[in-house]
């Protein structure tokens, strides 16, 4: 069964609310789940999943520095994440409050680890966003979001068992 970590940084609860609705995204495609906050997350921890996902508010354009001392911690597994999927969502105070730059500092740190990325031709491209709460549209995103990186992540496991 595919395993895959939610970890996410929450200082309003807003992001903590997409990871919990991406969470329930991945259980409809019978994934293995974990969700954590990013202060319960051992480093050492992302080495036993197939899939991560991790979530941040948007501090000055930026994911918040519980996030990016997560990733300054995983330098020391350097090409050990290659192969394992990843995504990433924000959310922030308004719009153009910086959601992509920080979904996308995020995944750049995950593509410099060799993770596979799962992006959306048809909704939030890079991850799902909020703007403040997460409204329906949000929530449907990330319902949508934990089903494709649950299905890739089948796909993957799939293709190197044979």
């Amino acid at each position: 069964m595919s395993k895959i970590i939610v970890i996410y940084y929450s200082q309003s609860g807003h992001t903590k609310q997409m990871a919990e609705f991406i969470v329930e995204g991945l259980k409809e495609e019978k994934a293995e789940v974990v969700l954590k906050s990013s202060e319960d997350v051992k480093v050492d921890e992302l080495l036993n999943y197939q899939g991560i996902i991790i979530g941040s508010p948007v501090y000055y354009g930026s994911m918040a520095y519980q996030i990016k001392k997560l990733f300054d911690e995983s330098v020391k597994f350097h090409g050990k994440l290659d192969g394992k999927v990843g995504g990433a969502f924000a959310s922030s105070a308004n719009i153009g409050g910086g959601n992509e730059t920080t979904i996308l500092e995020i995944l750049n740190a995950m593509l410099i680890h060799g993770m596979i990325i799962q992006g959306d031709h048809g909704g939030d491209h890079y991850g799902p966003v909020a703007i403040g709460q997460p409204d329906e549209r949000a929530k449907k995103q990330c319902l949508k979001y934990g089903q494709r990186i649950a299905a890739l992540v089948k796909k993957i496991e799939l293709g190197s068992s044979s």
